[in-house]
């Protein structure tokens, strides 16, 4: 990518987000009104919408992925981004803007949601307490905050727990980490009390971006498999609650990326991007080659070749021509094609409309598959593998790869199988780190992993990851550790 661009939007970013100690002492930005009144059920809406804004930040266009993909065995960097190459080498740096801006976004999200649970119970307006919206209200506020702290708590373990807003002395301003067993607590809480949102709104395609009782259950699912104190048996009560609601899978997986077919009954929760406005998708630019982005620079998140390797072994053609294209292009590639002559190299395709920087293409947050695939997870971790087949040949199915039998693999290799499935399902959407680090297998998956940079005149060295359980979290920020002197860095930064 031209660097100069990068830039100046990295800058634009920066200057639009808060910092931690602003989410401590200051009020964030949000679609509220002005001031600091909020007397209305129209301020109270608004500043909600100021929350579900959160969405539309650079961690939820591409860095949500960035982190999970590029860190694992599924990406390289691409592009000319440093601070990019650090995920892919797994040598992050506590200085690495990206990092900082992400810890920025997600805790400017958790203020947001703060403000409204604060300001909610100061709004006398009778139209809240009509069919139940105030409470609805503090169900959709939770159940973004319990997302926002889910994601910090998985990228970098215990973090300063900041559930109230109001305004606070500077000396309380520096928050110690809580322990990720009590922001986990924090989390369960939160969405237990987001069961007060519906099941569905006036429309479905509202249904899809607005939180519902379905989405609460299913990131309720995720969330007891992925804390360290994992409960197989919970996972599968909320998945249990999640199917009631009638998602299925959609018939065409190659359609669920095609940029018509959005509102489908397999999403849960999505961002609905709108092309050509502020709250347009900006990621697909990067990604996209010359023939749909119009331009002709090093794309960033290259899918891997061990991740095309993997798709080919399985024999999955529509998975992998669903997830990645590729594109003769005139720039040298270090891991496709080290010359700057006309060659092929592999680019992501699951958004596929850039737009010149404005692209309409949705991001899903949560979609059935996923919950389907976790549900195979759990029954064959309880010793139901017999039971574990079948929402796992359902996905399999869609994709017309055979079906698995029982007696087919042991329990041990049923569960590499089904992370291998979740591998090729959800490739490039945010799911392959923590599913590594849930699973137990991040160390000897990326220890084993043997990549090599190639050169023009022929040569090739193996990359060494030099992979230990330190690099499971991202570091803290120095700027955060600069400015909280109760912040301690994690271990092995």
């Amino acid at each position: 990518m031209k660097t100069k661009l990068y830039i100046i939007i990295c800058v634009l970013i920066a200057l639009g987000a808060s910092s931690c100690n602003k989410f401590l002492t200051e009020e964030p930005e949000s679609n509220a009104t002005t001031g600091n009144a909020y007397k209305t059920a129209s301020d109270i809406e608004a500043a909600l919408t100021g929350v579900y804004n959160s969405l539309y930040t650079e961690y939820f266009v591409w860095d949500f992925f960035l982190l999970s993909d590029v860190r694992s065995d599924n990406a390289y960097a691409g592009g000319d981004a440093q601070e990019v190459y650090q995920y892919d080498n797994l040598s992050i740096s506590p200085l690495n803007v990206r990092v900082f801006n992400d810890w920025q976004q997600l805790y400017n999200g958790i203020a947001k949601a703060n403000l409204v649970l604060e300001k909610i119970n100061d709004v006398k307006d009778v139209t809240l307490d009509q069919g139940d919206r105030r409470a609805q209200i503090v169900g959709e506020a939770k159940f973004l905050r319990a997302l926002f702290y889910f994601e910090l708590v998985k990228n970098f373990g215990g973090v300063p727990l900041v559930m109230q807003f109001g305004k606070i002395n500077p000396d309380e301003a520096n928050v110690p980490k809580a322990t990720e067993a009590e922001i986990y607590a924090a989390i369960v809480a939160d969405l237990n009390d987001a069961l007060a949102v519906p099941d569905s709104y006036s429309t479905i395609s509202l249904s899809k971006s607005r939180v519902t009782k379905g989405a609460v259950y299913a990131l309720l699912a995720k969330v007891y498999a992925q804390k360290p104190d994992r409960d197989y048996n919970k996972v599968l009560e909320y998945i249990k609650n999640v199917e009631d609601r009638g998602y299925k899978l959609h018939n065409s997986y190659d359609e669920l990326f095609d940029g018509s077919h959005y509102v489908n009954d397999e999403a849960i929760l999505e961002i609905q991007y709108k092309a050509s406005t502020p709250q347009a998708n900006y990621g697909p630019q990067l990604l996209l080659p010359p023939s749909i982005s119009g331009d002709d620079w090093r794309k960033y998140c290259t899918p891997s070749k061990d991740l095309v390797k993997a798709f080919d072994t399985e024999g999955d053609e529509i998975r992998k021509n669903s997830t990645i294209l590729f594109e003769d292009v005139e720039w040298s590639d270090e891991f496709w094609k080290p010359c700057a002559t006309s060659g092929s190299v592999a680019f992501t395709y699951k958004w596929r409309h850039a737009e010149g920087w404005a692209s309409g293409d949705y991001v899903y947050i949560l979609r059935f598959s996923d919950i389907l695939l976790l549900k195979a997870e759990a029954l064959n971790a309880l010793g139901r593998s017999a039971e574990a087949l079948a929402p796992l040949n359902l996905v399999r199915g869609r994709v017309n790869l055979s079906e698995i039998k029982p007696g087919d693999f042991s329990d041990i290799q049923l569960a590499d199988k089904i992370l291998n499935e979740r591998r090729l399902e959800l490739a490039f959407e945010g799911q392959r780190w923590s599913d590594l680090i849930r699973t137990n297998k991040l160390e000897p998956v990326i220890g084993a992993l043997k990549e090599y940079v190639i050169t023009c005149d022929g040569g090739s060295k193996q990359m060494n990851y030099n992979m230990n359980s330190d690099k499971r979290l991202l570091p803290i920020p120095q700027n955060e550790l600069n400015r909280n002197n109760k912040l301690v860095q994690n271990k092995g930064y």
